[in-house]
């Protein structure tokens, strides 16, 4: 039997770490050669690591959140042969370059700060007062004999009243939580409340709005993680270093519906027409005139880089996050092509098949919510690009429309609204709002997006 250390190999040019995403073996486990052990997420991609040799596993490097060095232990496994110079020698140069100083683990909590969180606070006088009562030691026990003193402004009658009511501390919290004043509840016998009592005064059309709104629920602790937590660190990116400003417009959309209708309606075995492949088209027309809009800045190097192809991010809602998979050169792309490419990039990041270079180097992101888009949306530029248009939800509305009489009347339209979120430090509000009413004509008249 040998024993054979596999070190978490380099996994992208300039990776120095990697996060352990999810376990696929565990210590006990026989491993076959090329067999998957364990998924790891760095800064571009999730990779796939598969083990090297067959055997049985013996140790893993940590827990799923855990980040790891390149070059450091990830799986101890022990193989029944000897193991391949080539993988050895792999091995082994990977090793050489593992940084110890670089790993890191969770910070340990001292004793000190366990005591401070679990120091008791001292009970004031009412909650001694409580607890008696709830034993049934003092209900009989004649009051204390004190010199008169002149009654405090602050004191008032109700507080004082609710300090007499017997009731335990438990179903004094109860009523606390339900913001039940305990000395409008009618006990049922010997003056004490109890929980059935609380119960009737709920149930019965006594509690006035106090009935809680559902059940109570125990706190949850989520383990920040994987994409989640690169999308969390990437979103904080983008507020703490980019000065964000954004823009609304308003765009009749009734006769681009119209159209889109019309050729949904014969498209045969074309991909059905969204409102998106107009909205990209549209801004693919516009963008030659803006420039600024389609860019990239490198604040490190202090260069905007103002990019010729259109690679539209799409921003796009998976089961373990918000991902951007890139249409490669919109801007040389039909209605139909746009619909095709669509479907199949948000289908690839759905189910977990997009390719590392299809979920990369967009210079423009659009995010849509469809239906849930709501009135106006104020979209996170997806870091380094300098723009992001967010399409929101079509509502219909009574609006004064030419009546081809030198008048006008009312008609019901479709209308939505487009937001834009601009990198102040790029672009000027000015060219912004140049920029949205260039693609509002275009919308509101659809025909122009069809011409060469």
């Amino acid at each position: 039997m040998a024993r054979f250390t596999f070190n978490l190999p380099d996994i992208g040019e300039g990776i120095a770490e990697a996060e352990i995403v999810q376990w696929h073996v565990k210590p006990g486990d026989t491993v076959e050669e090329d067999a998957r052990l364990a998924d790891m997420m760095t800064d571009k991609a999730t990779v796939e690591m598969e083990s090297p040799v067959a055997g049985k596993v013996l140790e893993v490097a940590g827990e799923a959140g855990e980040i790891i060095a390149i070059g450091s232990m990830l799986v101890v496994i022990e193989t029944e042969g000897e193991v391949p110079e080539d993988v050895k020698k792999e091995n082994e140069a990977v090793a050489a370059h593992e940084d110890a100083g670089d790993q890191t683990s969770p910070p340990a909590v001292s004793e000190q700060e366990v005591a401070e969180r679990i120091e008791t606070e001292t009970p004031d006088a009412s909650d001694v007062e409580d607890a008696v009562e709830a034993d049934g030691q003092d209900s009989d026990r004649p009051e204390p004999e004190t010199a008169p003193t002149a009654p405090s402004p602050a004191k008032q009658e109700p507080n004082q009243q609710q300090r007499k009511v017997l009731a335990s501390p438990v179903v004094r919290k109860r009523a606390h939580d339900l913001g039940v004043d305990l000395s409008d509840v009618r006990p049922a016998k010997d003056g004490r409340i109890r929980h059935s009592d609380l119960d009737a005064f709920i149930s019965y059309g006594d509690a006035g709005g106090y009935s809680s709104a559902g059940p109570a629920r125990a706190d949850e602790d989520i383990k920040v993680i994987g994409l989640r937590r690169r999308i969390a660190e990437n979103m904080a990116a983008s507020k703490r270093n980019i000065p964000h400003f954004s823009y609304v417009e308003e765009c009749d959309v009734t006769d681009l519906e119209r159209m889109r209708a019309d050729l949904n309606g014969a498209r045969g075995d074309k991909p059905k027409l969204t409102l998106l492949p107009f909205l990209i088209s549209s801004l693919c027309r516009t963008l030659p005139d803006y420039p600024m809009i389609n860019a990239r800045y490198d604040d490190d190097a202090n260069v905007v880089t103002r990019h010729g192809a259109v690679h539209l991010g799409m921003a796009t809602q998976t089961d373990t996050g918000l991902m951007v998979p890139v249409i490669r050169n919109a801007q040389a792309q039909n209605l139909w092509q746009l619909a095709r490419e669509i479907r199949r990039l948000a289908e690839a990041a759905r189910d977990g098949t997009a390719k590392k270079d299809e979920l990369s180097g967009s210079t423009l992101t659009i995010t849509s919510l469809g239906p849930l888009g709501g009135v106006a949306t104020t979209p996170v530029i997806n870091r380094p690009e300098v723009a992001i248009i967010g399409p929101n939800r079509i509502v219909e509305r009574p609006m004064f429309v030419a009546d081809g009489m030198g008048g006008e009347r009312i008609e019901k339209r479709k209308l939505m609204n487009i937001s834009i979120s601009c990198d102040h430090r790029v672009v000027d509000g000015y060219d912004a709002a140049s920029f949205v009413q260039a693609i509002k004509k275009l919308i509101e008249t659809p025909a122009l997006i069809l011409t060469a």
